[in-house]
């Protein structure tokens, strides 16, 4: 059933997420601070037992310089420089195998397939460790150092997937002029993070996306993730407040504001787990040209195969 407002309540919401003062500056440190670790990149050939298809297992450092893993897929034999692609993960996925995830090295583009640090045990596996410590959380990721927004594990997530544009862009392979991102529900949420944070990609995909409009997401939904915010704050009760002020450093509302790259997002009315207000949030924020497609009787699986072919045509558009 439809679990938000009507479709035509949702084209003028409009988020009441605050846009903190100093959130370009913190932005600004911390990138500087992820940039002072020396941006070497490895790329070791793997054999996938793919016959049309390289793949190289990829490291890099992220925030703090601690190691990230990812996949890079390439047309067999291509030496570039190809239009690219920089892939973001649902929650509690990881990069998986070497062999997975083919569509977009397919198509003919780089694909550089990020893990997501600490993350690979829903559906898929991960590679990479977060290195960092924690305070008290609720099981998941959502609250993992919320207390502070230096200690967010966000912060540490975002940092790590600018990180991974450049660390693609280092490749040979790739034409640093063409390269979008792309992801579905956390992963939507981290490209609409870096669409922000990046300001010169070619195009960004977000599908279904999650980590929008906190003040509305924890409030509207009983479904984890978002859930974990409620669980965290119901015995923390005297930090909603200070948890919330966390929260709007790492929301897609506020990274919508300053982004500028052409955005194709997709919502569904009967998404209980991403309510489609909340992507509506961002989206109507959204300072560069936008499409959004809704979907009316799916819920978080949003247009699935009807979403691939949605990204492959908005990439084929802008990254040719």
């Amino acid at each position: 059933m439809f679990i938000d407002l009507p479709e035509a309540e949702l084209r003028t919401y409009r988020s009441t997420q605050h846009d903190p003062a100093d959130f370009d500056a913190f932005w600004a440190d911390t990138l500087a601070e992820t940039r002072r670790h020396e941006l070497v990149v490895t790329a070791t050939p793997v054999d996938a037992g793919l016959a049309t298809l390289d793949v190289f297992d990829v490291s890099f450092p992220g925030f703090g310089g601690e190691q990230i893993k990812a996949w890079l897929r390439v047309p067999r034999g291509s030496e570039g420089p190809l239009p690219t692609i920089v892939q973001f993960h649902g929650y509690g996925r990881g990069r998986g195998q070497a062999f997975e995830n083919l569509l977009w090295a397919s198509a003919g583009f780089a694909h550089f397939d990020m893990d997501t640090r600490g993350q690979g045990w829903g559906g898929s596996t991960g590679d990479t460790a977060d290195e960092s410590g924690s305070g008290p959380q609720v099981p998941g990721f959502l609250t993992r150092g919320v207390e502070s927004r230096e200690t967010y594990y966000y912060r540490r997530v975002f940092a790590d997937a600018v990180r991974a544009v450049a660390a693609a862009r280092s490749l040979a392979v790739v034409d640093s002029a063409r390269v979008g991102v792309v992801g579905i529900s956390q992963g939507g949420g981290i490209a609409l993070a870096v669409a922000g944070l990046v300001p010169d990609l070619a195009a960004v995909v977000a599908r279904v996306p999650f980590l929008c409009d906190f003040p509305r997401a924890s409030v509207i939904t009983d479904e984890l993730p978002y859930k974990e915010v409620g669980q965290y704050l119901a015995t923390h009760r005297h930090r909603v407040d200070q948890v919330h002020a966390t929260l709007a450093y790492f929301d897609g509302v506020n990274f919508a504001r300053r982004a500028t790259a052409p955005l194709a997002i997709t919502a569904a009315l009967m998404d209980s787990i991403c309510p489609p207000s909340t992507i509506f949030g961002a989206y109507n924020n959204y300072a560069g040209p936008k499409t959004i497609t809704v979907w009316p009787y799916n819920g978080h699986e949003g247009g699935s195969w009807e979403d691939d072919a949605l990204a492959l045509r908005a990439f084929r558009t802008h990254l040719a």
